[in-house]
């Protein structure tokens, strides 16, 4: 995990930079490709992801090693060929996780937060789960194992193997000559986050289309039909965190509504979007049924809020790179008080985008957190050993966002200057 940790100090920046550039690239294009609320949400879903991971929230049933270690048939010898095959590998059991992700229910929970932006960016792509905390599709690593592939190799390959599918969200690049027949590109990508009836559940690959092309869910995008963007249920929040469970618990509630017994079990794994009919009739779910006449959500926004965001973000970024930085000299517990720590930072200011009162709650708790900090270490994690004059300053941030976080919340609005959009069509019937 420390390996891991010093890998995200570098990658984390280099991601920001890119996502920079597209937007630099984009205003010189005269293209519109973000917008503020929805990055501030997608980047805060990636801060998420990477909590869990150094927090070690995850179960896997059957480690990789322990099958590589009684399953083994063969012994590679090339180190090209292990690379390789491990590449290879990895993709194609990427292909089978991520179509089930798509189509079983239950699973798709641990995905929508993926595709929950109506944007189509590369901030978007980090848009990762924390959902899935159980590793459910370890048996797709058993052919892996079977020929030998060392468990090392695939910890060197499985971070290249995500960092790979980065740059190919993003809809300033057309087409790619003879790649589009090779890889996916990000013509494949963006039939795979539309939600036209046509994109559904297509292209699921991750490096190589190949895998689409041959299981048949292939899709070219067409000029005809722009792809638009989001889920079929939409989620109406900017907090990732909220977005992570919303899919299950609504499965949650039909199960628990739903008078057949049969229904109660089986709606977790009938296929995505299916809902038992006494529920579906009682308890209509707002869903998108003609794309091109839907309006992306935007909560009721200010310059001053927007503002506040932004900073409330780079804030939680300066203390997650402390903690990346830190990593190996920090004990578990001081790991465990910081993540969480930052995860609650995430929900106060992205449900104070939403403008819900729960920001409130969340932001005194934060602040009672921090103070807490404060005094059990006497320092900010020994930040004052690196930045003087670290401890009061942080004291101050807290008492300020916390009083900020309350005048957002509380102050008189003026209702011309805020608008909030959300999708006007009703259709309990759709899939996603």
């Amino acid at each position: 995990m420390d390996t891991y940790a010093k890998v995200l100090t570098i990658a984390i920046p280099a991601f920001l930079l890119l996502i920079i550039l597209e937007s630099g690239i984009a205003f010189l294009m005269g293209k519109k490709v973000s917008r503020a609320f929805d990055t501030i949400s997608s980047l805060s879903s990636g801060m998420t992801n990477t909590l869990r991971d150094l927090l070690g929230l995850s179960l896997v049933i059957i480690s990789y090693a322990w099958m590589q270690k009684h399953l083994a048939c063969f012994e590679i010898q090339s180190k090209f060929w292990i690379y390789l095959l491990c590449f290879i590998g990895l993709d194609f059991a990427q292909y089978w996780s991520h179509r089930w992700n798509h189509v079983i229910n239950v699973f798709w929970n641990r995905h929508i937060v993926h595709h929950s932006s109506e944007e189509f960016n590369l901030a978007c792509a980090l848009r990762q789960p924390v959902s899935d905390i159980v590793g459910v599709y370890f048996f797709l690593y058993i052919p892996l194992a079977l020929i030998g592939i060392p468990h090392e190799v695939i910890a060197v390959i499985a971070p290249l193997h995500l960092f790979a599918q980065f740059w190919y969200h993003t809809t300033l690049i057309n087409r790619m000559g003879f790649l589009e027949h090779i890889l996916v590109t990000p013509s494949h990508h963006r039939v795979h986050h539309a939600i036209n009836d046509m994109y559904l559940d297509k292209n699921y690959a991750a490096i190589f289309i190949i895998w689409d092309k041959c299981f048949g869910t292939f899709q070219e995008e067409l000029a005809s039909t722009p792809p638009v963007y989001g889920v079929k249920r939409p989620v109406n929040t900017w907090n990732p965190l909220i977005i992570n469970y919303q899919h299950l618990w609504s499965l949650t509630k039909d199960a628990w509504h739903t008078n057949s017994l049969k229904d109660k079990l089986r709606i977790w794994f009938m296929p995505t979007g299916w809902r038992p009919k006494d529920v579906e009739s009682k308890f209509p779910i707002q869903t998108i049924a003609d794309v091109y006449t839907m309006k992306k959500y935007d909560s009721a926004e200010s310059k001053a809020l927007a503002i506040w965001s932004w900073c409330q973000l780079l804030i939680s970024f300066f203390f997650m790179y402390h903690l990346l930085s830190q990593f190996a000299s920090f004990s578990f517990h001081e790991i465990v008080f910081y993540g969480v720590f930052l995860f609650v930072s995430i929900f106060s200011f992205t449900s104070l985008m939403d403008g819900n009162k729960l920001a409130g709650v969340t932001e005194f708790l934060r602040c009672i957190m921090g103070m807490t900090i404060l005094y059990k270490w006497d320092s900010w994690f020994y930040l004052d050993k690196i930045i003087v004059a670290s401890n009061i300053s942080i004291f101050v941030y807290l008492i300020c966002s916390l009083l900020i976080t309350l005048y957002f919340l509380f102050a008189p609005k003026n209702e011309n200057s805020r608008v909030k959009f959300s999708t006007k069509i009703i259709d309990s019937k759709s899939k996603h």
